[in-house]
């Protein structure tokens, strides 16, 4: 599903304004309605969008609600790193607050704009508040298992807590 939406939307929204769709994330959002924030590459330049879909009848549409470039990027919180909370802050000029659908995508999002700068900006933008072994590229990170790894870590750090609590205390 994701990969088609991803096809989608770069078709009607991105190609046309000569950017390649890098990643993508859905969004909560307090009026019901979808939102992704997305990452984009147009002549060596990447851009973060806030994008809204919705359907008219049986097309799907997408319309660009913020833009902002990652060079003006200062920081990115992570709000908590030691909580499954898909809360974060990103910084340009104001601070955009940003509820991801879960704190997995939060850590897919985080690592694209680490990897977009290295490859791109080459800018010092801080890494606030994400635990680093989750964000870290390294031999066991690739972008088709990442995620599963994270979601793998946190149910396993859940399950030492379940045991935990289950033990008897002396």
């Amino acid at each position: 599903m994701s990969s088609l939406l991803k096809e989608d939307m770069e078709k009607k929204l991105f190609k046309p304004r000569g950017h390649t769709l890098y990643e993508f994330i859905e969004t909560k959002s307090k009026h019901k309605e979808k939102f992704y924030l997305c990452t984009s590459v147009a002549k060596e330049e990447v851009h973060i969008y806030l994008v809204k879909h919705y359907r008219v009848c049986l097309d799907e549409k997408y319309e660009v609600a913020e833009m902002w470039f990652l060079r003006d990027l200062k920081f990115i919180d992570g709000k908590e790193a030691d909580t499954d909370n898909p809360h974060f802050d990103m910084m340009f000029n104001e601070v955009c607050n940003v509820e991801a659908y879960s704190c997995a995508s939060k850590y897919a999002f985080a690592r694209s704009l680490i990897k977009l700068n290295t490859q791109y900006t080459k800018k010092d933008i801080q890494v606030i508040n994400f635990d680093s072994s989750y964000i870290e590229e390294g031999v066991m990170w690739s972008s088709n298992n990442g995620d599963c790894l994270v979601l793998m870590r946190i149910c396993f750090y859940a399950s030492n807590l379940l045991c935990l609590s289950l033990c008897p205390m002396p």
